[in-house]
């Protein structure tokens, strides 16, 4: 049987990657936020390590779609 991964785990492979890819696109947090109309304290919550805030489906989605990428890269681990 697989051993199951820790709670937050797929969720810090999805922070990360929203980090990286909006980096790329060489957009800021607020730029990122506009354009997948959420909060750029949200953004930030999301991209923190700290925090460990947890968010939907959707909101990857969104911000696949805002940063022009199939939402699977947000989903790969390296």
């Amino acid at each position: 049987m697989a051993q199951l991964k820790p709670s937050n785990y797929y969720y810090d492979i999805c922070r990360r990657n929203i980090r990286k890819y909006r980096l790329e696109k060489k957009m800021t947090q607020q730029q990122l936020a506009d354009a997948s109309e959420l909060s750029a304290h949200f953004i930030s919550e999301i991209e923190s390590k700290v925090k460990n805030k947890t968010f939907s489906l959707e909101t990857v989605g969104r911000i696949a779609d805002a940063l022009q990428i199939s939402i699977d890269k947000l989903l790969k681990e390296k």
